[in-house]
């Protein structure tokens, strides 16, 4: 599919080898803040997770990519489309890239083809962030793409004892 596949970059399908790479990233506490996860998870539910990833985004309101580098072949991150909503033409968008690969520009790659699709194949009116106000890196880069500040929701993150204000970044498609 042309629409996902970029200069340096191609977002695909989750595949049944990809098990050991969700297994090393969904395990990494240092991503847990940002994917709001509490526990580990373990290979049989991501395995199970993989065997119903084929489920179409209507169904699951969700749709979630690997982020494939072209030169390697080999998956470097992931990036979601989750709380889709067709009746009113959003949803909210995350990005995941290992810390190797970061500030290379990748994110910054996928994020493009991931708007780009979403507007013109699941024909979005909008897309959103939720992104901790420390976390400057995503905030430079969503705002870089046209996403625009729009909200603050106070203390509403709570990790590692203290509480962060999130806040809420939204595109709309002109």
């Amino acid at each position: 599919m042309n629409s996902l596949k970029g200069e340096n970059i191609q977002l695909r399908a989750l595949e049944p080898e990809d098990l050991q790479f969700l297994f090393d990233t969904e395990n990494n506490e240092s991503f847990w803040e940002v994917s709001h996860t509490q526990t580990p998870f373990s290979k049989y539910l991501l395995k199970q997770y993989l065997e119903n990833a084929h489920l179409d985004i209507f169904e699951a309101k969700q749709l979630r990519l690997i982020i494939e580098e072209n030169s390697t072949q080999k998956p470097i991150g992931m990036i979601d489309v989750f709380d889709f909503n067709p009746q009113h033409k959003r949803a909210g968008i995350g990005i995941l890239i290992q810390k190797e690969n970061q500030k290379k520009g990748f994110a910054s790659e996928a994020l493009e083809l991931l708007i780009n699709y979403s507007f013109r194949h699941l024909n979005l009116h909008q897309m959103y962030a939720n992104i901790t106000s420390d976390n400057q890196e995503s905030i430079s880069l969503f705002t870089k793409h046209q996403f625009k500040k729009v909200g603050i929701k106070k203390d509403w993150i709570h990790f590692n004892n203290r509480f962060k204000d999130e806040i809420l970044f939204q595109l709309i498609h002109e």
